[in-house]
């Protein structure tokens, strides 16, 4: 491959030492003018982090150490087992130096009943320091405290990012091994803010991490390694034989990820795909199988291209013969919203009602108590909406016949195609989503349209 590549390793695929062997292995067989590799944490050590840091601010001094001890046992011992034992020294130092720092924070924490968020970040970004030091001192690379380079504001659990400055730092950290054709690794998640106070990108920062470092470096190809095959053409929870799409637009992802299916959140990739970089999703368990690629304006060439379903969601219909030709009356329902902090999803009217889509969790009680006052007010809970998604569902003659034909016996109670014109968003009874995902995917990618549909995998 011409020019240098990122590979992003989640924690799934990096849980234990033959986990990182098999990252070391899909590293070495890349063939790339220098390749970065962004590490997550072990699986399970965010989470645990987080856990020893609650437990501090509670003031339990001796369980959060004795969690802290158990993390960092469990990385001593997957040390051990790539080393067969004789773990270099640097690296045990490493290893014992982190738990002392994280030993002080965490008594320090128990002492004040609080952890504020700037500490709270330098506590849980350091499951990635140290899975990233595991990989580099068994693959014997340089490695790299991505604290250096992902430059962020101050904003402690949820930093932003910023790119220009970014841009620089890797200049000068990254690229000079990159033009040796080098392997680089280093941390995803992790940042720090201009006084150099380490900082994290939130859930999801280490996908977000690889963007940055690719946009930065003007990366070829983005890999997203992770434990599926790719973007799937449906959940295989609910339809066993759904199969990775191999090509996804920008867009695509978006209304999926919008939708509930799990895929790659398009926010973490946005840096790559505005500057035209590929990110490709891949299983690493699975090395040489199927996988999906997303850029800005891929799309499958199919219909539909994907599903996805999100519930429970609650429908709340508003009704009343002043919206016939009354002015103002949508602006003074969703004044109503606006001041109750209740976001909408699906929005579908007709001349004397309209009905929106909401979280099951929304608080719809008093919202409904307001707009009574001029509107008779219907509120359905545990409802569920099924997307077809694709970005040749507006060009396609049919697309919602099939899908009505599908469900002809299920009562859907709401419609609305999304303003892009890719996204055909369907609302059912919760009990019956699952049903109307297996029907849809029968319908668009059964074996009766295998000729078609082949043309969505890899």
């Amino acid at each position: 491959m011409s020019g240098p590549v990122v590979m992003k390793f989640g924690g799934s695929s990096v849980a234990n030492a033959e986990r990182l062997r098999n990252v070391a292995d899909i590293v070495r067989s890349e063939d790339a003018d220098g390749i970065v590799v962004v590490l997550s944490a072990l699986g399970g050590v965010t989470d645990a982090l987080f856990s020893c840091g609650k437990t501090a601010a509670a003031r339990n001094e001796a369980g959060a150490l004795g969690g802290l001890g158990r993390i960092m046992e469990r990385h001593r011992e997957v040390a051990g087992e790539l080393f067969g034992g004789a773990v270099p020294d640097e690296l045990a130092d490493f290893i014992a130096a982190a738990e002392h720092e994280l030993s002080l924070l965490l008594r320090g924490s128990a002492m004040l009943g609080a952890l504020p968020d700037q500490s709270l970040d330098a506590l849980v970004g350091h499951g990635e320091l140290l899975s990233s030091r595991l990989l580099a001192a068994f693959m014997q690379v340089p490695w790299l405290d991505a604290r250096l380079v992902v430059r962020t504001d101050s904003r402690f659990g949820q930093a932003r990012p910023l790119p220009a400055e970014i841009r620089d730092l890797a200049g000068k950290e990254v690229l000079p091994i990159l033009a040796r054709g080098g392997i680089v690794v280093t941390q995803g998640y992790i940042g720090s803010d201009a006084s150099g106070a380490p900082t994290t990108l939130g859930r999801g920062g280490s996908d977000f991490s690889a963007s940055l470092f690719g946009a930065a470096i003007r990366a070829a190809e983005i890999q997203i390694w992770t434990d599926v095959e790719g973007v799937l053409t449906c959940d295989p929870r609910v339809v066993p034989d759904a199969r990775p799409v191999e090509h996804l637009g920008y867009d695509e992802a978006a209304e999926l990820a919008a939708f509930g299916a799990k895929v790659l959140h398009p926010a973490t990739i946005l840096p790559a795909v505005e500057l035209g970089i590929p990110v490709t999703v891949r299983n690493s368990l699975l090395r040489k199988g199927r996988f999906t690629s997303i850029t800005r304006d891929a799309s499958s060439g199919l219909p539909v291209t994907a599903l996805a379903s999100r519930a429970p969601v609650s429908v709340l219909t508003v009704r009343s013969p002043g919206m016939l030709g009354g002015a103002g009356f949508l602006a003074r329902i969703f004044e109503a919203f606006g001041r109750r902090g209740v976001s909408v999803d699906l929005v579908s009217t007709s001349e004397v009602s309209v009905s929106m889509t909401v979280e099951a969790s929304a608080p719809l009680e008093g919202l409904a108590e307001e707009l009574s006052s001029f509107a008779d007010v219907r509120i359905e809970r545990e409802r569920a909406i099924v997307a077809l998604v694709g970005e040749q569902l507006r060009r396609t003659p049919g697309v919602a016949g099939m899908a009505f034909s599908a469900l002809r016996d299920m009562n859907v109670e709401m419609i609305s195609l999304g303003a892009n014109e890719i996204n055909l968003s369907l609302v059912v009874a919760q009990s019956d989503a699952p049903e109307a995902l297996r029907r849809l995917h029968a319908a668009f990618f059964g074996k009766e349209n295998s000729g078609s549909v082949s043309k969505g995998v890899a």
